[in-house]
């Protein structure tokens, strides 16, 4: 894809400062299962409009497209208050708590630090973890300590490393820091008592399914030291970006379940004891992962109960006639032919 057609799919997904409409209004907020200290438990997850990440206004990343849920500017003080509060209507006690902002909780031009000790501290009470997004130059102690004092459970800092492979990170994800970069925030992050996890991209665009499954378990043996949790992303289709140009264009598919149970199979006898989870969005949909729609359901469900209980002999059991067109057509990949 020109470099110009990328820019421009980065500009058009990002709203202007007139598209500021419900800035005081939170994206969405729901309930989903996680695990804590080895129980399943409830996780409250909440999204919070905020001007969004950065790097998308910069560059952006191949396949993210949640700047279409960010405002055009900074969000305000009061705003985020009003977000809050609608957030706190919604909150049920759940021990388990997510804030995600579409880009990086930690970065003051989304989140200005008196608001984000305010956050924290409303959840102080039940929760007993919070996990919130942030990229790695966001992560210092400065930033951190306050939060540390906000919230009296554990906190739990999510980082996009994606891919330990620079080419594969800078090349064909576009992110803007390097592998290093994202081991080293996980390192501090450690070393001021909070929990690092690392998204890992699988298949990014431009690498067959083999690739995409190689590189995922290459960056589990490479990162895991680094992280106290791992989580799989399976790529889904989002609007305007990369991704769903060449998927429009029939130059895409989105990841094989089958790849996902690979690669939590596989990827748990190499993680050194660190958990490793996935949780695919859109599973099942054509712009997300899936098989051949028959046996999607019950893939997801396996995959799911695997990373709650991270138990994942059960996977072995696991079959469909689609686990044969599968394993073909990685086969074709291979010889560079299209199927």
């Amino acid at each position: 894809m020109p470099e110009s057609v990328a820019r421009t799919l980065a500009r058009e997904r990002k709203p202007g400062p007139e598209d500021s409409v419900g800035a005081d209004r939170l994206v969405n907020a729901w309930s989903e299962a996680e695990s804590l200290d080895g129980a399943r438990v409830d996780a409250f997850v909440l999204i919070l409009r905020t001007r969004g990440c950065y790097w998308a206004d910069l560059k952006g990343c191949t396949m993210c497209g949640y700047a279409k849920d960010t405002l055009g500017r900074s969000v305000t003080p009061h705003e985020l208050e009003r977000q809050l509060a609608m957030a706190l209507g919604r909150y049920r006690g759940q021990p388990y708590v997510k804030i995600y902002t579409s880009g990086s909780f930690l970065d003051d031009r989304e989140v200005d630090p008196a608001s984000r000790s305010k956050i924290l501290a409303a959840f102080g009470g039940p929760a007993k973890r919070l996990l919130f997004e942030s990229l790695p130059e966001f992560v210092t102690p400065e930033k951190i300590a306050p939060l540390r004092e906000a919230f009296p459970g554990e906190l739990e800092v999510a980082l996009g490393l994606e891919s330990t492979q620079p080419d594969v990170l800078g090349r064909l994800i576009t992110k803007g820091a390097s592998p290093a970069e994202y081991l080293a925030a996980a390192g501090r992050l450690r070393a001021l008592g909070v929990h690092p996890k690392g998204y890992l991209l699988l298949k990014p665009p431009y690498l067959t399914e083999a690739e995409a499954v190689e590189d995922v378990l290459r960056s589990i043996e490479l990162a895991h030291p680094a992280f106290d949790a791992l989580s799989v992303n399976p790529v889904h289709i989002q609007n305007g970006t990369v991704v769903e140009w060449q998927f429009r264009r029939g130059r895409y598919r989105p990841p094989w379940l089958w790849s996902v149970v690979e690669v939590l199979r596989t990827g748990a006898g190499r993680a050194g004891g660190t958990r490793l989870v996935s949780f695919p969005t859109a599973g099942g949909l054509p712009r997300g992962p899936h098989n051949c729609g028959k046996c999607d359901r019950a893939v997801l469900d396996a995959i799911e109960a695997a990373s709650l209980d991270q138990e994942f002999e059960p996977l072995d059991r696991l079959d469909c006639t689609c686990r044969t067109l599968y394993r073909t057509q990685r086969s074709i990949e291979a010889l560079g032919v299209e199927a």
